[in-house]
């Protein structure tokens, strides 16, 4: 069960990420600074949605390093957003609609979840 705590900030970051993706629509000249937010935003909220998100982030850490392919399909998704991240946090040119492309799948796929695990709708 999630405390109203958490599930307070899940839906928090899980608004401010879409927020964040409907400012980089109107304001293309801060786009990718403004998706790259809203892709830590949701990353932000699937890991409060499954619990502390300091200990997620070092298992994730941690796991990389000791074993980068893992069997855990969820361990597996986890590991791929934070690579997603680091990724394009790096990048000093982007392809604008590759990047919004997943931008937005990420922010529809941390919805699916902060729902789920919410037992909450999310109004868009």
């Amino acid at each position: 069960m999630m405390d109203e705590y958490r599930k307070g900030w899940a839906l928090r970051y899980l608004r401010e990420a879409k927020a964040e993706l409907e400012a980089a629509r109107k304001m293309p000249y801060m786009a990718s600074g403004l998706m790259l937010e809203a892709i830590r935003k949701a990353r932000n909220a699937i890991y409060y949605s499954l619990g502390e998100p300091a200990f997620i982030e070092i298992l994730i850490r941690e796991e990389v390093m000791k074993n980068p392919v893992t069997n855990d399909s969820v361990l597996r998704f986890l590991m791929g957003i934070e690579g997603i991240v680091q990724q394009l946090s790096q990048m000093e040119e982007v392809n604008g609609d590759a990047m919004m492309k997943q931008a937005d799948s990420l922010v529809e796929i941390a919805t699916d979840i902060v729902e789920t695990l919410t037992e909450e709708r999310f109004d868009n």
